[in-house]
C-alpha cells in the first residue's frame, strides 16, 4: 500500500508540474507542442527505466533556433540482490521530475539540441533490514544534449544524454549520475 501511495503522490506531482508548462507561451506563438516517452538507463542502481515528457516550443520569431521548455518526468525501478555492501535483496526505485529549457538548430533530417534544466529525484529502497529501507529527496540541476531525427512532420526519433548534479543527498550513495535515453516525440 505504501508503494501504491509513492507512485499515485509522483504521478499527481507530475502532472502539475506539467501543468506549468502551459503559461509559457502566449496565444499569438506558432511553435507545436510535442509529447514524448523514452526508455532510459543510468548509471547507478536502479538502471533501467522509462520517461515522458511535454514540450512546448518558445521564442518562435528567432530563424533557424529551436527554443523548447520541457517538463519531464521518469521512473526507475529494479530488484538487486545487495545493496551498500549488504548482501540483502531490496528494492530500489527512483522518481524524476523537473523542468528544462531546450536550444537546438535543425540541419536538414538532424536536429541536435542542448538544454539545461532543475527537478527533484526521489529515491526509496524498500527491505526486509531496517538499514536498508529508506527514501529520500533531492534537488538537482541536469545539463543534457540530444539528437532529434524528424522523419516524419509529426514523428521525432531521438538519443539523449543527460548529465544530473545532486544538491544535498545524504542517504544515496552517489552525488551524480548520467543517462541515455531512446525515444520517439509526437509533435501536434
Amino acid at each position: 500500500m505504501k508503494n501504491v501511495t509513492i507512485v499515485i503522490r509522483n504521478t499527481l506531482l507530475a502532472f502539475l508540474l506539467l501543468g506549468t508548462v502551459i503559461p509559457v507561451q502566449n496565444a499569438e506563438a506558432r511553435s507545436s507542442w510535442g509529447i514524448g516517452a523514452s526508455y532510459e538507463v543510468r548509471d547507478s542502481d536502479p538502471g533501467n527505466g522509462f520517461g515522458l515528457r511535454l514540450e512546448r516550443g518558445i521564442l518562435s520569431t528567432v530563424p533557424l533556433l529551436d527554443f523548447k521548455m520541457r517538463a519531464h518526468f521518469s521512473y526507475f525501478s529494479e530488484d538487486v540482490e545487495s545493496y551498500r555492501d549488504v548482501q540483502i535483496p531490496a528494492e530500489l526505485g527512483v522518481f524524476d521530475y523537473g523542468l528544462a529549457v531546450t536550444g537546438g538548430i535543425g540541419f536538414g533530417l538532424l536536429h541536435p539540441y542542448v538544454g539545461l534544466g532543475l527537478g527533484q529525484e526521489r529515491f526509496r529502497s524498500d527491505s526486509d533490514e531496517p538499514v536498508l529501507d529508506f527514501s529520500e529527496d533531492s534537488i538537482y540541476w541536469n545539463l543534457y544534449g540530444g539528437l532529434r531525427l524528424p522523419i516524419l512532420p509529426l514523428v521525432s526519433p531521438f538519443v539523449e544524454y543527460r548529465f544530473t548534479r545532486m544538491m544535498g543527498a545524504d542517504e544515496v550513495d552517489y552525488n551524480h549520475n548520467s543517462r541515455i535515453a531512446f525515444g520517439v516525440t509526437l509533435s501536434f
